[in-house]
C-alpha cells in the first residue's frame, strides 16, 4: 500500500499573503478615500459659496478666464454629487475611478504569485540536486525577462530593456534568497 506524498509548495502561502495584502491595500485606499469624501462634503455644508470660490481658482490655475471659471464652477455647483467630486479631484487629486476593485487585486496577485512560484519548482519534478537548481535557475531567468518583456505591451519602454530590468531584478532577488537558504541550512 502505497502512501500519499504531500508536497507543500511555499508559493501557496506567498499567494494567499500577497492576495490578502492588495486585498487590505486596496480597501484601505477606498476608506481613505471615502474618508476624505465625507470631509470635503462637511466643507460644503459649512461654507458652499467658499467651496465654489475654491472651484473657481482651481480652474482659474488650470489657464481659464475668471469669467470662465466663475460659469464652470456655478454650473457644476447646481449638481451636488458633480460639484462634490469635482472639488475632491480638483483639491485632492482623488477621483473614485482610480482605485482598484479589492476582489480583483486580490485574485489577481494570488493567480499571479501561484503560478509565479510554481515555475521556480517544475525542474524538481524531473530531477533533483544541483541539476534541478540550474534549471530551476534557467527556467526562473527566461520567465522573468518574458514577464519583463511583455511590460513594453503597456509602457513606453523598449522591451529588451524591460526584460533585462525584470531579470536582473530576479537574479538578485534568487541570490540572497538562495544566499540566506545555506546561511540558515548550515547553521
Amino acid at each position: 500500500m502505497s502512501t500519499p506524498v504531500t508536497v507543500y509548495v511555499p508559493a501557496d502561502a506567498s499567494a494567499l499573503s500577497l492576495g490578502a495584502g492588495a486585498y487590505l491595500s486596496s480597501k484601505s485606499q477606498r476608506e481613505v478615500y471615502e474618508s476624505e469624501v465625507a470631509r470635503e462634503r462637511a466643507e460644503i455644508q459649512e461654507d458652499p459659496h467658499e467651496e465654489m470660490l475654491e472651484l473657481e481658482l482651481f480652474y482659474q490655475l488650470k489657464g481659464f478666464s475668471v469669467e470662465e471659471s466663475r460659469a464652470m464652477a456655478e454650473r457644476i455647483h447646481k449638481e451636488p454629487k458633480q460639484f462634490l467630486r469635482a472639488l475632491v479631484q480638483e483639491e485632492l487629486g482623488l477621483s473614485e475611478e482610480n482605485f482598484p476593485n479589492p476582489w480583483r487585486s486580490t485574485i489577481s496577485a494570488s493567480v499571479s504569485t501561484a503560478i509565479g512560484g510554481f515555475i521556480p519548482i517544475i525542474p524538481f519534478f524531473f530531477t533533483v540536486g544541483m541539476p534541478a537548481v540550474v534549471a530551476s535557475f534557467i527556467i526562473s531567468t527566461v520567465a522573468h525577462f518574458a514577464v519583463g518583456a511583455s511590460k513594453a505591451l503597456v509602457t513606453s519602454r523598449p522591451w529588451w530593456a524591460t526584460g533585462a530590468e525584470m531579470t536582473v531584478v530576479g537574479i538578485i532577488e534568487a541570490a540572497v534568497t538562495y544566499g540566506v537558504g545555506l546561511a540558515f541550512a548550515r547553521g
